[in-house]
């Protein structure tokens, strides 16, 4: 979604090639891109206490880094302010939205709404879509998905039963980033981006090291309290995700009991089904499925992903 890409096509050796990306979002958009938790990307702490974390701190500092930014740079006070992330931002992306909405604290943000992209929001309700998703992608037998699903009753997150995990074990048992690290990890490259040099190690897409506490187990009551509160929001999958699953979205989604704007469809770019769409609560709810992407959306089809977030950000029906 950013403006640049790497050329991995043609990577031989050396610094890998950045060449620009023309579906970029910041067309439409100016964008902060964050790596947090601390510890994440090339965010460090100068201390080790520093780098324990956790969902709810994260979400105090990234509170306050919004707050301090918009200090240094008032001129962007008045611009519509929406929160995005994807993946495990799920769970973080509508704690931030309602923490800034309640902060009641100078600076005030003018806050719109947030994005939320192939997003983590229940243990129960996403890992409970993933066997149906399974089965209905053809990933596992009839005959596997029916005694899993006799034995569970349909709960795969929490096994009741002996033969229930097993069921769900047996599943999961059957059921490339390369240039990205060569590029971060490059010292020419960390020097342009303003690393400071001696903070950061060897750079890891997903630093599973860092001590960090899951203390969010549902994020499905903040989204349901934001809608509520009229700030717009769009949740978008890909529909070929296996973690994040469109089964386990869409349960979730249908537990917030908002009414029906625009029902079932699909939407178009260039004349092609992009995927399906679905909108809430008079419009200020959509939900979209993204063809043939898996995890993340934006990674596996760009030029539609940029078309949805254009159209959404303009206030067009997808």
């Amino acid at each position: 979604m950013g403006p640049i890409e790497f050329a991995a096509k043609y990577y031989y050796r050396g610094v890998p090639k950045l060449i620009y990306r023309p579906q970029t979002w910041t067309k439409m958009s100016n964008i902060i891109f964050v790596d947090s938790p601390v510890g994440t990307g090339f965010s460090y702490a100068t201390t080790q206490e520093g780098f324990k974390s956790s969902d709810t701190k994260a979400v105090q500092q990234l509170l306050i880094f919004l707050k301090e930014w918009l200090q240094e740079h008032p001129r962007f006070s008045q611009n519509p302010l929406y929160i995005a992330g994807d993946s495990y931002g799920g769970m973080i992306v509508p704690t931030l939205t309602l923490a800034i909405d309640e902060t009641g604290e100078e600076p005030l943000f003018n806050l719109k709404g947030y994005i939320a992209g192939n997003p983590l929001t229940d243990r129960q309700f996403d890992d409970d879509g993933k066997i149906p998703f399974y089965h209905g992608m053809g990933f596992i037998s009839d005959e596997l998905y029916e005694k899993a699903k006799d034995s569970c009753g349909g709960k795969y997150s929490t096994p009741s039963n002996v033969l229930c995990a097993q069921s769900v074990q047996a599943i999961h048992d059957k059921a490339s980033y390369a240039v990205l690290k060569m590029w971060a990890n490059d010292e020419t490259v960390r020097g342009s981006l303003g690393v400071h040099k001696g903070t950061i190690g060897r750079w890891k897409r997903c630093n599973l090291s860092i001590e960090y506490t899951r203390d969010l187990r549902s994020t499905v009551e903040y989204h349901s309290k934001l809608i509520r509160k009229g700030y717009r929001a769009i949740i978008y999958s890909g529909d070929h995700d296996g973690g994040m699953t469109i089964v386990g979205t869409q349960a979730w989604i249908k537990v917030l009991n908002l009414s029906i704007a625009d029902d079932w469809r699909p939407w178009y770019v260039a004349g092609e089904v992009a995927g399906f769409t679905r909108s809430y609560a008079n419009n200020n709810l959509t939900y979209a499925t993204v063809k043939g992407a898996g995890h993340t959306a934006p990674e596996y089809k760009p030029k539609e992903c940029f078309e949805m977030f254009a159209r959404w950000m303009s206030g067009i029906p997808l």
